[in-house]
């Protein structure tokens, strides 16, 4: 897997303090995508080893505590992210207690395959849909289309108050 940017203190994709990964590849290239330089999974930087040591060690950073990680790109839930996503979330739940995360997809809750439903099962809340421009919502919280849904879908670990779809 590839990544764009990751920031260690991130205070706008998701609740609280957060540390955020973008990934690369996507397959959904959205017509006003604000982040097409990620479509192509070849782009970017290596995710390796130390990007994911140092992820985890930004988690559990005590001096500035993060709520949990956000998971954006591209989409983290490309057939070809799903192996190192899917690792990168059994790390973070096993060595990162109490962390929630957030993960932006173009694909749909209701429709995503076997392998993108084993990723979601480690995801505290899912933010899913292809952006729509036509249905541009700059008010929205989380989102830019009002076809996009916020989805709660572990809501102790979450701690989203509210409902389960925003």
């Amino acid at each position: 897997m590839n990544f764009h940017k990751y920031y260690p203190l991130d205070v706008v994709n998701g609740p609280g303090t957060r540390v955020t990964l973008f990934v690369a590849g996507c397959e959904h290239q959205c017509r006003g995508c604000y982040n097409q330089s990620t479509w192509d999974l070849r782009s970017g930087q290596v995710f390796d080893k130390a990007m994911a040591d140092t992820l985890i060690h930004d988690l559990n950073d005590t001096r500035i505590p993060r709520r949990g990680l956000s998971l954006s790109g591209g989409d983290p839930l490309h057939p070809a992210n799903l192996a190192a996503v899917g690792a990168l979330l059994q790390r973070v739940q096993r060595e990162c207690p109490g962390k929630d995360v957030w993960l932006w997809t173009g694909y749909v809750h209701e429709n995503l395959s076997d392998a993108q439903r084993a990723v979601v099962e480690l995801v505290d809340v899912l933010v899913d849909g292809p952006f729509v421009q036509e249905l541009l919502s700059p008010g929205l919280p989380w989102r830019g289309s009002s076809n996009q849904r916020v989805l709660t879908l572990k809501p102790n670990n979450s701690r989203q108050a509210g409902a389960s779809l925003l």
